[in-house]
């Protein structure tokens, strides 16, 4: 399996489209109110959705992550985009060289950047 993309459905589809085009640049797609960025292999996808209405409340339940070489680098690129920043980067004991910035879009979704992460260095991978 190959995991594929994220939908961030919004009642405000369209700020947080531009939100994220800030940030990423122009879309890849715009199709009937969907629109899309391809991040590596995988993609974003923000679009409207009947069952979502206003903030997110618990924006720390699903935070989705986009790697980068250079996360200090990155994270002030989007800062300057007008990105709004949850946590500056940060870099914890049990993983030294690894960095984490965490931002929120306006609907107050949680998403990080994150230093590349050796899954067999970590026990896993088996």
């Amino acid at each position: 399996m190959n995991f594929n993309s994220i939908l961030i459905g919004s009642e405000n589809a369209p700020r947080l489209s531009a939100y994220y085009t800030k940030l990423f640049g122009k879309p890849q797609f715009d199709q009937e109110g969907y629109i899309g960025w391809q991040i590596g292999s995988g993609g974003i996808t923000v679009g409207p959705h009947d069952q979502v209405h206003g903030k997110n409340s618990q924006p720390g339940r699903l935070i989705w992550n986009i790697e980068s070489s250079d996360v200090k680098v990155d994270f002030a690129r989007f800062k300057a985009a007008g990105a709004i920043v949850v946590r500056e980067p940060y870099s914890f004991e049990g993983a030294p060289g690894t960095w984490i910035a965490t931002f929120a879009d306006p609907d107050d979704n949680y998403f990080q950047l994150t230093s590349p992460i050796d899954v067999e260095a970590m026990g896993g991978g088996q």
